[in-house]
């Protein structure tokens, strides 16, 4: 596998993990959300440069 693979698997686990269903979760609001979509953001960004 290379890493861009497990990068987009690891990237769809965590998008699914953010999503607030169960009820403890449900008052974390949109944190989860914004902090993944940073990582993201970061991880694409150091794809396009060749630094990762």
């Amino acid at each position: 596998m290379s890493l861009g693979a497990i990068i987009i698997i690891v990237l769809v686990l965590m998008f699914l993990g953010v999503i607030p269903v169960w009820p403890h979760s449900r008052a974390w609001g949109y944190a989860p959300g914004s902090i993944l979509g940073i990582i993201t953001i970061v991880l694409v960004i150091m794809l396009l440069t060749g630094r990762l």
